[in-house]
Formats: structure tokens, sequence, C-alpha cells
């Protein structure tokens, strides 16, 4: 009593958090006001981190997500002389959650990482050509970096657009090849320092790079949760603690579904059920496009 109507229903959702949610769910609402198929509201911004050559913050709600692309040369494979590479690494601190403890790469980022990977390379988001520098003598490799500042709900959905927003930010420098298939990059290319770099400047071939990485399919990410017969599209974090289960769908540009992924559950997803989360998915595909294209445009 002459507590504020705030701090009861703060209260209330903090030691009943079951009936809390109910009572929205009975209005087909959130208690953030959204409808139950709609995600939160996202904007991703590219350009960010100086010292990487592509970058984007991306935040969904409260959930952000900065990725950052670095590149170096390697020697291709056999297998793909004429294809660079992409490494993937996720990193979710103390600082973005409660739940996360310092040490060793969680099992939760190793499985992240791994499935952003999964899904860049299965929709083909770039032709990986594109960093060829020689074939069968250089090429880039990508390693992209994503750190997590704010862990609240979806972490895949906001990694995965992260990750896409720093590729298309990308940009391929200019590098000089010298017989021996060494590589002179940037400042170094500028100097020609043969002693450094161990390159024959009279022999050496200058390559222009293509500028920006060119992005053909932009893979996008929904996690549904499942709770009592309902599905609830991109959960924050209270609503993902009493989902009965989930279900991701990644989907590409031209529509084509990437993967379902279910982990488990206390309750199965019906064929009916998954096609509802495709729709949904299909429906944020083509607002995240709008998104990242304002975003690439400015």
């Amino acid at each position: 009593e002459g507590g504020s109507p705030k701090l009861s229903a703060e209260a209330f959702q903090l030691l009943y958090p079951e009936q809390f949610h109910q009572q929205f769910l009975d209005v087909q609402t959130r208690p953030d006001g959204r409808p139950l198929a709609r995600a939160r509201p996202t904007s991703i911004g590219a350009g960010f981190v100086s010292t990487a050559q592509g970058s984007a913050l991306v935040k969904i709600g409260n959930t952000s997500m900065i990725a950052g692309a670095k590149l170096e040369v390697f020697t291709p494979t056999k297998e793909a002389p004429d294809e660079g590479a992409i490494e993937v690494t996720v990193e979710l601190p103390p600082i973005c959650s409660a739940s996360s403890r310092p040490g060793r790469p969680s099992e939760e980022a190793q499985s992240v990482a791994q499935r952003v990977t999964d899904a860049i390379k299965s929709a083909k988001a770039f032709d990986l050509g594109q960093l060829c520098i020689s074939k069968s003598k250089a090429a880039w490799v990508v390693y992209l970096d994503v750190f997590c500042l704010s862990a609240d709900g979806s972490l895949f959905d906001c990694t995965l657009l992260a990750a896409v927003g720093a590729l298309a930010n990308l940009a391929l420098p200019k590098v000089e090849l010298s017989p021996e298939g060494q590589v002179a990059v940037g400042a170094q290319l500028a100097k020609n320092d043969a002693s450094n770099m161990d390159v024959d400047s009279s022999g050496g071939n200058v390559i222009e790079g293509p500028g920006k990485l060119a992005l053909r399919n932009m893979p996008v990410a929904l996690t549904c949760g499942l709770w009592k017969g309902k599905i609830l599209a991109d959960p924050n974090a209270d609503e993902e603690a009493l989902m009965d289960a989930f279900v991701t769908v990644t989907m590409d540009s031209q529509g084509s579904l990437l993967s379902v992924y279910k982990p488990g559950g206390v309750v199965g997803a019906s064929d009916a059920t998954v096609m509802d989360c495709v729709e949904m998915t299909r429906l944020r595909h083509k607002e995240v496009s709008q998104i990242m294209d304002g975003c690439l445009n400015r």
C-alpha cells in the first residue's frame, strides 16, 4: 500500500512471472505492447569499428551485438585454389548478461558461431572467389568476430544479422603480389618495402581490390517461442525463461529455407506450427532487408 503502480507491476512480474505474462497472452499481446507475431524494433549501423575492415552494430530490442571483420592472407587449399575462407567467433562476455561467466567460450557461444557460419555458407551469402588474390598462391581469410554487448533474447538472430552487416561493410584492399607469392597490403604496399615484405618491386603485380564485398544473398533468422499453444516471435529474455520450446527458422533472400532448428523443449512442434514460424520469418526477412538497405545506402 502506498507503492507506485509501476513498482507493484514489477514486483508481480518478479514474483509471479507466468501469471504476469498469461494476462497479456489472454488478450493476444505482450508486456511491451507487441502483437505475438511481431519482432522487436531493430536497427543496423555500419562502420563502428575503425580497426576492422568491416563492422556493424545491430540492436534487436535490448539485445545488442557488434561484429568486426578483419582480413588476413593465407594460401588457398588444393580443393578450392581460387577461393578464400571465413571463420566466425562469438563472444558472450560476463557484462552481457547475468548468466554469462568469465573464462573459455561457452558452449552456447560456440554453437551460435557454428550456426552463423553454416547459415552464411548455406545461403552462399557471397562468392568466396571474391577473396582470391591469385589462384593457388594467395587469398583472403575473413575473421569475423561478434561480441555481445547486451543479451536479452534471440541471440542467434542478432548475431547472424550483425555478421551479415559486417560482411556488407567489408572493403577488400589493393595488394601487391610478388612472383614468389608474398603479399604487401596497405601502408606496406605504399612503402613497397622489399626488405620487410620480401616483395620483388621489379616483378611485383599490383592487384586492385574489388572494393566492397558484394553480397548476393542475405540469411535472416527468426526465433519463435512456443508457450501454451501460442507462438511468440522474437522473445526477450524474460519470455524465453517461460517458453516450452523454441523454433528458429533461417531463410535466404529468395525465400528458401536454410534451416529449421528446434533445440529440445518440453513440447513438440506440429507441421502447422512450423509453417506458421516459416511465414513469420518470411515477413521478418522483408522487414530486415529494408533496414539493411537503408543502412548501406546512407
